[in-house]
């Protein structure tokens, strides 16, 4: 059984598409991108900023399906240019410092032209109350 998650302290979806789903123990949550929630607007300049606003935004999320981010098993990361992947690294180990799996890559080009996007599988354990294991 799927569960779909949705809050509104997160950039509503601009597609056919949830926020985030939790399936068999895991919650996949869709890329966040650095649009300000109560705006419905990229307000963030530069990659710092956007990068934060992102965390922020996956915060919510991981907050609305009642987990936060030392449950995050893996990161997916979208940069529009890799000359920002240490400012955005720097940003990202401030969010998760339980360093979860991750893939980071350079895409020609994001939604909305901002200049970094995030997913995240989160461990929620399982249908029946068990768990993920050690973290």
């Amino acid at each position: 059984m799927m569960k779909k998650i949705s809050t509104d302290k997160a950039p509503a979806a601009i597609g056919p598409y949830s926020q985030a789903v939790v399936a068999g123990g895991f919650l996949f949550a869709s890329g966040q991108i650095p649009i300000n929630p109560a705006s419905g607007a990229v307000e963030a300049q530069g990659i710092s900023e956007q990068a934060r606003q992102v965390m922020e935004n996956i915060g919510a999320v991981l907050s609305a399906a009642g987990t936060d981010y030392d449950s995050v098993v893996k990161t997916t990361c979208f940069l529009a240019d890799m000359q920002d992947f240490a400012a955005f690294n720097e940003v990202y180990g401030q969010y998760f410092p339980n360093k979860p799996a991750r893939s980071c890559v350079a895409v020609r080009q994001l939604p909305k032209d901002v200049l970094c996007e995030v997913e995240v599988i989160v461990c929620v354990g399982g249908e029946n109350g068990g768990s993920c294991g050690q973290r």
